[in-house]
């Protein structure tokens, strides 16, 4: 597998990895799944020429926001492994090992909280949120188990032989 390949494969791994952690997160700690259709409807109004919002939730809802959201957060999660690969390169797809994954995951919250939560109305790492601290732990967590997917993609490539 090249490495762009590879960069899709533990980019979409991760995400995926992520994704089912933010559904098992509801029932066990009471947390509601992220809503990408909000990130969607972040995308589509910079499109329109506005980019920082009040409360996103507050803005004019935009038609199919909800699958732009999700390309996005997917296309996000493929930027995040190509940095991965980037930093670590070929040794690392080689014999993958859960540091670098685990601090390039944590690395990644750099994003939310100091773009997307800001430029969403919810302040630099969600500082005008109900209960910030509680946001950024989810959002640690979250990032942590990102980090935690990138290593199991790759395992999962290396061991079925695919990188």
């Amino acid at each position: 597998m090249d490495h762009l390949s590879a960069t899709l494969f533990l980019g979409v791994g991760a995400t995926a990895v992520m994704d089912c952690w933010g559904y098992i997160r509801q029932p066990l700690l009471g947390v509601a799944p992220p809503n990408y259709g909000l990130v969607g409807r972040w995308v589509a109004h910079m499109f329109r020429g506005r980019i920082r919002h009040d409360a996103i939730g507050g803005a004019a809802p935009v038609r199919g926001e909800s699958l732009l959201g999700w390309a996005v957060h997917y296309l996000t999660g493929i930027a995040f492994a190509a940095l991965l690969i980037g930093l670590c390169g070929a040794s690392w797809l080689a014999q993958p090992t859960l540091g670098p994954a685990l601090g390039v995951g944590l690395a990644t919250v750099a994003a939310p909280f100091l773009l997307m939560q800001p430029a969403m109305g919810a302040g630099i790492a969600a500082s005008r949120t109900p209960r910030p601290n509680a946001a950024r732990l989810q959002s640690l967590i979250t990032h942590a188990v990102f980090g935690l997917g990138l290593y199991l993609a790759a395992t999962v490539a290396q061991l079925f032989q695919l990188i």
